[in-house]
């Protein structure tokens, strides 16, 4: 264990009716970190050291990951519940409001909390996961339906989970290596720590469960406020599964809405670009409100 992971503090709150499971370290107002998929709070381990001198940070697994409960029901796995997670989250560690860090699914779920209860958002910072509405249009054009045909193989039972299994979860590996654009982004540590994640009982189907309700949740609804929350959307340019389009207009949605973009970088773009991403994120929290 290095000098970093011996100050972080692992504990679990019950909110929303589960178990979830957090990484902490730090004082000051809150920090909360969601992190997406294949993933767990691991994602923000460059991120977590560098801002617990200024906030408590606290890096989460969502609901069905890694160390959090596993509800077994679909249904469980809905929008509506990942909204009241957070809200219980910020509660439970005695706050009003946060600072809230979001990527890939996390980021989903951070601008429908944003949306829901903007007076619990002091600042928005959303990585490599665009606006509701921006996704739900570029899911209508070929060029992101061709890289979201993982989405539809989600949709099928079982199917999904054996593929992910199969040859010491090689999937796992290969979305994350694969995707990066530097190779050295992941040490061989790392991908075990997400592979031992993924292997727990009862992730998979969970995790997966998120996707299977993507049409009744995420992309349900149809009309989308101008939202008030200060907002930084942090871009990796060189992903894969989301294309850079979805990130234009948002300042349709937006107020007072900031965007740094990182070329030579993948979705992964926390832990491929640490330096980049924090210094970005800094210089928005030290920036004023428009």
């Amino acid at each position: 264990m290095s000098v970093v992971e011996a100050a972080w503090k692992h504990e679990f709150i019950t909110t929303n009716g589960i178990k979830l499971h957090c990484v902490t370290q730090g004082e000051g107002p809150l920090m909360l970190m969601l992190h997406g998929f294949p993933e767990f709070w691991y994602s923000w381990r460059h991120q977590i050291p560098e801002f617990a001198s200024d906030y408590q940070v606290v890096a989460v697994d969502l609901r069905g990951y890694n160390d959090s409960d596993k509800p077994k029901h679909k249904s469980a796995y809905i929008m509506a519940e990942f909204v009241q997670d957070v809200k219980g989250i910020i509660q439970c560690f005695g706050y009003k409001s946060c600072v809230l860090v979001a990527h890939d699914w996390g980021g989903a779920i951070a601008w429908n909390f944003a949306y829901a209860y903007p007076e619990m958002v002091d600042k928005l910072i959303v990585m490599n996961l665009p606006h509701p509405a921006k996704f739900a249009e570029g899911l209508r054009t070929p060029q992101q339906l061709l890289k979201s045909w993982y989405i539809f193989l989600f949709q099928l039972p079982v199917l999904p989970e054996f593929l992910i299994k199969l040859g010491d979860y090689r999937a796992i590996a290969l979305a994350l290596e694969g995707m990066a654009v530097d190779k050295n982004t992941f040490t061989p540590s790392d991908i075990q720590a997400y592979k031992n994640a993924a292997a727990k009982p009862g992730v998979l189907t969970a995790t997966i469960n998120y996707y299977r309700n993507l049409a009744g949740g995420f992309l349900a609804r149809r009309n989308w406020n101008l939202l008030e929350v200060p907002t930084l959307m942090i871009w990796g340019e060189n992903d894969s599964a989301l294309g850079k389009e979805l990130t234009y207009q948002t300042a349709d949605y937006v107020r007072d809405f900031q965007i740094q973009y990182i070329p030579n970088c993948s979705h992964w773009v926390q832990q491929e670009q640490p330096q980049l991403v924090n210094r970005y994120m800094r210089d928005f929290l030290a920036s004023k409100a428009v």
